[in-house]
């Protein structure tokens, strides 16, 4: 009752409610990987704050759109951080048994950890089926 009636007080007469939650404490650019240190508990609307991932839920995660300061992060705004860019030049590597061949390619696509990618080996100018493995790396399996 008394927590209430301290809430009327500070609270302006029409102004909406709001409550504390995780925002962001400066703008997060596409493609930036977030970490605990980029947010700071600011207060926002209770509809803005639904659904808001903790910083411990979102560090390590990627910004798959342009982030506002201010603004809470929803699990639709990341994605695993990629590891493979389209057009970067990548390590191929098939791999059987103790047996590992390395070649360069080209990647076609955009991949995270364990994600499919396609990319074109320089040496063959053939398009291949692989998963990101590593920075820069794709594992192609044996046939």
């Amino acid at each position: 009752m008394l927590a209430a009636a301290l809430l009327l007080a500070v609270t302006p007469v029409g102004a909406p409610a709001t409550e504390a939650a995780p925002v962001l404490a400066r703008t997060v650019e596409r493609g930036e990987v977030l970490s605990k240190a980029d947010f700071e508990t600011g207060r926002v609307l209770p509809t803005v704050a639904r659904n808001a991932l903790s910083p411990a839920e979102a560090a390590g995660q990627e910004a798959t759109r342009r982030l506002n300061a201010g603004a809470p992060v929803r699990a639709a705004d990341l994605a695993a951080p990629r590891l493979v860019r389209r057009g970067e030049t990548v390590t191929i590597a098939l791999v059987a048994g103790n047996l590992r061949i390395t070649s360069t390619g080209r990647a076609l696509a955009d991949a995270g950890r364990g994600e499919p990618v396609r990319v074109l080996s320089l040496a063959t100018n053939r398009t291949l089926e692989g998963v990101a493995l590593a920075s820069g790396e794709v594992r192609i399996a044996a046939q």
